[in-house]
């Protein structure tokens, strides 16, 4: 039986693997919370040639022992950059996760040459995305956005960018004929000082109120100029999505956090990055219904799992 959708778990202080900090947050999340935005790395696994994160292997088991610390139930894995489009990894961890109890769902790389066989057996593992990351340069172009979006509107699967807020701009007239929804993660790599100023702030605004997009509250400690989740640049930012469109926002902890494993960003406190998106939520309004939204609500919509119980009441 899944254990998500009765009660939240009781969290527990404790250090994890790849998370600063041992506190467990000082907010206490809704049943069915989901972190919508985690990599797992092997190294069985070989990294793609042009690879530029390898950091050290981070299983689903060790995620799992994050889950406990900052009280998510659910989970979405999301296959990195590092293995171009070697779903293997983040699969074998949905696996691994079934096993556990933990409901799970996976955003895969795909090229767009897969058989539809190919793509109905990520669907049947619980795939319910593919991700173009536009920014590393590993797998994948502007120029795939079309075709890929075509190949998987007949799964009802989603599209999820990660690019550059110029590139956003310059692929606006793609992006509003896509076929599928497009979810933008780590606050659409719009950096706080860019909030209001360029022009792709307006654009992903203008997505997520028509229904068009979604954005992930993910990787704030990425786009923040001070490499940290505290900035409080991120609070206004955060709350434009969350004010604009609160049934479209997601969060995610983007752990095990590549990035920091390379020196970019100090390793982040995920339960502080809990906190700092009920404080996002607050600064939007009312912090519980958005809470609830945005850790619940939003992600069973959007990766098909099932409702809880506060969510039919």
């Amino acid at each position: 039986m899944h254990r998500d959708s009765l009660v939240t778990p009781v969290r527990t202080a404790h250090a994890v693997r790849f998370s600063a900090g041992t506190a467990a947050p000082r907010t206490l999340v809704p049943a069915g919370a989901c972190d919508c935005h985690v990599h797992v790395y092997d190294s069985r696994f070989p990294a793609a040639p042009q690879a530029k994160l390898l950091p050290p292997d981070a299983s689903a088991l060790d995620y799992a022992v994050l889950q406990q610390r900052i009280g998510t139930t659910r989970v979405v894995l999301v296959t990195p950059s590092t293995y171009g489009t070697d779903n293997r990894p983040m699969l074998e961890g949905l696996a691994a996760l079934g096993a556990m109890g933990v409901p799970a769902r996976g955003v895969a790389v795909i090229d767009g040459t897969e058989s539809d066989a190919a793509l109905q057996r990520l669907h049947a593992a619980g795939v319910r995305g593919v991700r173009l990351n536009l920014s590393l340069g590993v797998s994948g172009t502007a120029d795939s956005l079309l075709p890929l979006a075509r190949r998987i509107a007949p799964l009802g699967w989603h599209l999820q960018l990660l690019m550059a807020p110029d590139v956003l701009i310059a692929q606006a007239d793609v992006l509003r004929q896509l076929p599928v929804p497009v979810v933008f993660d780590h606050f659409g790599r719009i950096a706080p000082a860019q909030a209001g100023r360029h022009p792709a702030h307006a654009l992903l605004l203008a997505l997520l109120q028509c229904g068009q997009a979604w954005v992930k509250l993910s990787g704030g400690y990425i786009v923040s100029e001070q490499h940290s989740v505290e900035d409080p640049a991120l609070d206004t930012l955060a709350a434009s999505y969350l004010r604009c469109a609160p049934h479209r926002v997601v969060w995610g902890s983007d752990w095990p956090h590549a990035t920091a494993s390379a020196g970019v960003q100090p390793l982040p406190d995920d339960a502080r990055q809990v906190d700092r998106l009920a404080d996002w939520a607050r600064e939007a309004g009312d912090s519980s219904a958005t809470l609830q939204r945005v850790l619940v609500d939003n992600p069973a919509a959007l990766y098909g799992f099932a409702p809880t119980i506060s969510s039919l009441s």
